[in-house]
């Protein structure tokens, strides 16, 4: 019998075997199909061991970077296995072919989930296990890599590819795709489970507003006050939980900033996606082998006070950061955005409060609240609902103070009414409240009308 035919046996006895069947005649397909996946794993070994030495002998002349090499690597994978794989049928050579290549020149068993473009978040917890998220659930898939050492060899392919590098000294690391695609990796012996990765998908045609309209995440009213806002230079912070789409909402609003404006971002790993020509990318930096020359996100937020920014848009706010990005809305860089992880606007006050103090400077509560209460216009609050969907929830005016308390009132609010499919529906509604900045819109050549406000 074939590999192949070993291969489709087992499929077979993958299905729920009849009523009648003895005990012992499933243990035997079982053994079989184990037998022939172990078969299969191995012979895919073989031929990957024999390419990599291959590829090693002659391939000297090719530059890492030359585009003819990973034709080359394929042609030699093609040869192997046509001179190999006598067993293999030719219509499932194709596929073994595709298999190895993504091991050697891409990420492996992720290139085919990376690919799909209904996937949008991949968890990898280890070799067995490989969960995504699609349409805000997620799910375990069939995807499993060999070993834990094959893991790491994806891990290890993706930092050295943005120089950054992962080891027992430090097990942790952030860093992207080509593509953009933000990426987070843990190993042991931080991780217990395994080497952990985990992948935001960074889209290849970015998110309109028009996407987020026809997705139900806002409503057209909301969209042209947002607008407005963000052209009359308001400073706004987008806050939301986990995975609730603010830095898909940061990067619609940054495309409402005039194309003749200076513009600065400033990420840990870059996933904004910007449009426009005066676009100037910062990208954070961790410390070298040995523990010297990281760039914080703070380290750039002063440099970028130096670069003359029209705007400046700071991808996450977390710790000692926030306070010099209060001081630079405070002192003439107006429209500034950024987010922050907060579960309300209230939520949010307080956050800024904590990581102001975690700047190190010993300065009074109520000194940072009116810090916040005066650099701050706007609170955009996105949530992601339990049927999987993201919504902005509510847009909120930061008053000012009221005694020690930070006044904020709502201008938008997503009233849910639990009528939907998945008794999740709802609607957008203004609160009627104008806001407090209009006169500042208007003297920055913005036109707000009355309508917008109206329930």
């Amino acid at each position: 019998m074939s590999l192949m035919e070993r291969l489709e046996r087992q499929k077979r006895t993958n299905m729920p075997a009849p009523a009648a069947s003895a005990p012992g005649r499933n243990s035997e397909r079982y053994a079989a199909a184990a037998s022939a996946t172990e078969e299969y794993g191995e012979f895919k070994q073989k031929v990957h061991a024999e390419v990599i030495d291959l590829v090693n002998r002659e391939s000297g002349s090719l530059r890492e970077d030359d585009p003819g090499k990973k034709e080359y690597i394929r042609s030699v994978i093609e040869s192997v296995v046509n001179l190999r794989g006598g067993d293999v049928p030719r219509s499932e050579r194709g596929k073994l072919i595709t298999e190895l290549y993504n091991d050697i020149v891409g990420l492996g068993p992720l290139e085919a989930l990376l690919a799909d473009p209904e996937v949008s978040e991949i968890m990898v917890n280890g070799a067995d296990h490989v969960y995504v998220e699609t349409h805000g659930k997620l799910r375990l898939t069939n995807v499993k890599f060999r070993d834990d050492a094959h893991v790491m060899n994806v891990i290890n392919r993706i930092v050295s590819s943005v120089g950054r590098r992962i080891d027992e000294s430090s097990p942790m690391v952030d860093a992207r795709l080509a593509d953009g695609s933000r990426v987070n990796a843990i190993i042991p012996p931080c991780a217990l489970t395994g080497p952990t990765i985990t992948i935001r998908k960074f889209s290849a045609t970015p998110l309109t507003v028009a996407d987020l309209i026809r997705f139900g995440s806002v409503s057209p009213q909301m969209v042209t006050f947002l607008e407005a806002c963000v052209k009359a230079r308001l400073n706004i912070v987008v806050s939301g939980g986990t995975g609730s789409g603010k830095t898909t909402l940061l990067s619609v609003l940054s495309a409402y900033i005039p194309e003749d404006e200076r513009i600065v971002t400033i990420e840990d790993a870059a996933e904004l996606q910007l449009r426009q020509e005066h676009v100037i990318t910062l990208e954070s930096k961790p410390a070298n082998v040995e523990g010297a020359g990281a760039v914080t996100i703070r380290d750039l937020v002063r440099n970028a006070l130096r670069m003359r920014p029209d705007r400046i848009v700071v991808g996450e706010v977390r710790s000692g950061e926030t306070l010099d990005m209060l001081q630079a809305m405070n002192t003439g860089h107006d429209g500034s955005l950024t987010t922050a992880h907060a579960n309300s606007p209230r939520d949010l006050m307080s956050r800024l409060e904590t990581m102001v103090l975690m700047s190190g400077f010993d300065m009074p509560v109520k000194a940072i609240r009116e810090q916040i209460a005066s650099a701050l216009d706007l609170v955009v609050h996105q949530a992601r609902l339990r049927d999987g969907s993201r919504k902005i929830v509510s847009i909120s005016e930061v008053v000012g103070m009221e005694g020690d308390t930070i006044t904020l009132q709502d201008i938008f609010v997503y009233r849910p009414t639990g009528f939907g499919p998945d008794g999740t529906g709802g609607g957008f509604l203004p609160t009627g409240i104008r806001p407090g900045f209009v006169e500042k819109m208007a003297d920055n050549g913005v036109s707000v009308r009355d309508e917008w406000f109206h329930p």
